[in-house]
């Protein structure tokens, strides 16, 4: 039969980690079954190991480059099947992504422009830790060590 070639071959249910790369939410099967060993794949609440079984109407959420994926599954495949197909096996609930502006803004540089300076890492560091008050030199007590001085033992 033409239409069955994505159909599971016994029951009503496949193992989890196939599942999620039969429909497209990783990459590769290895990436599924690896995800659902450090605890990133959850079905009905409950954290499952690669080999746990799917079925219709179980909700699987995934934690998978940085955004956690909701979906709902409505048919179950044992394949991996093309994109269109495959939107069609699951109802996605999975809160929207965030927008691309805020993702790439920090730390670019322009290609070529080489090592970056003192100057350009402190204000890189100001950018990514708030440390925007003058004169602090970078340490974590806020309080810069005069020039010339020693270290003492209580400074750390």
């Amino acid at each position: 039969m033409a239409g069955d070639e994505g159909k599971p071959a016994g029951g009503g249910s496949v193992r989890v980690d196939s599942w999620i790369w039969c429909v497209r939410l990783t990459k590769t099967r290895s990436i599924a079954a690896a995800a659902c060993r450090a605890g990133h794949v959850r079905v009905n609440g409950e954290r499952v190991k690669p080999a746990q079984a799917v079925r219709v109407g179980d909700e699987v959420r995934l934690h998978h480059a940085g955004r956690e994926r909701i979906v709902v599954v409505s048919k179950v495949l044992s394949k991996r099947v093309g994109a269109p197909a495959a939107a069609e096996c699951f109802v996605d609930n999975s809160p929207p992504p965030p927008p691309r502006e805020d993702v790439l803004a920090l730390g670019l540089r322009d290609r070529g422009t080489g090592r970056p300076t003192k100057r350009d890492r402190r204000e890189l560091e100001r950018l990514l830790h708030g440390s925007a008050r003058p004169g602090d030199g970078g340490r974590p007590g806020g309080s810069p060590r005069p020039r010339g001085c020693a270290r003492r033992p209580e400074d750390g």
